[in-house]
């Protein structure tokens, strides 16, 4: 299958007045001030399940704080159904795998996008132990060497409740986004992804509401809320 038949649309590049980029830029305005005190650097979205939106929420949450002159890189640490080198069309014959297994360095597959400020990282070759990739002492370096080079870095993951890689790489990151398809994903299956997050103590920053329904002539938004302390 081609590239250019797999490309996602960039909403907030192809149509940046629209409702729906106006929400992405909600979405990183109340990111950006969920923390007065601490700095939220590397940011993971992740959903429940497959097909909530956490890709397509990512590229253009990326694509906004670029434009707000943010240094961004976008990591697709989904290592089992990677998308972003689709959605950018760029190669993936070397990524975050190739990094972590030190077949390449960290330099070597930084990709430049056609978007300003904006960097991607791909998956690189899919591998046999995702989990143990994200959990090794590798990823959490290749992390804080970013740290000294973007603004912001955001990583994409495989859903919550299909695999442990997302709790793992919560765990290293300053804050979690979880993208929920409204019209699709039960309240309970929701909840169960939640707690997944709570028990390895990640900071749940807020929930991407996907599918929401406005009015007839507007087939989706993404609406951002914080999630009180308790």
């Amino acid at each position: 299958m081609s590239r250019s038949k797999n490309k996602r649309q960039i909403i907030t590049l192809t149509n940046p007045r629209s409702p729906i980029s106006e929400s992405y830029r909600a979405l990183r305005t109340n990111i950006e001030f969920s923390s007065i005190d601490e700095k939220l650097q590397v940011l993971m979205v992740s959903s429940a399940g497959p097909g909530e939106g956490k890709s397509t929420t990512i590229t253009n949450l990326a694509v906004t704080f670029a434009q707000s002159e943010k240094k961004v890189v976008l990591i697709d640490a989904d290592l089992r159904k990677p998308t972003a080198h689709h959605t950018f069309s760029i190669s993936n014959r070397w990524g975050l795998s190739s990094v972590i297994s030190q077949q390449c360095s960290l330099e070597e597959v930084l990709q430049v996008t056609d978007i300003p400020n904006l960097d991607v990282i791909t998956s690189g070759a899919i591998p046999p132990n995702p989990a143990e990739m994200m959990n090794s002492k590798r990823m959490t370096a290749i992390i804080a060497q970013l740290r000294g080079m973007y603004d912001i870095i955001l990583i994409d993951t495989p859903p919550l409740l299909a695999v442990t890689d997302a709790q793992i790489v919560a765990t290293k990151s300053d804050g979690v986004i979880l993208v929920v398809d409204q019209g699709k994903v039960k309240r309970e299956i929701a909840g169960k992804a939640v707690k997944n997050l709570e028990s390895v103590n990640a900071r749940i920053l807020g929930v991407v509401l996907n599918n929401v329904k406005r009015r007839a002539n507007e087939e989706s938004y993404y609406y951002y809320y914080g999630v009180q302390d308790k």
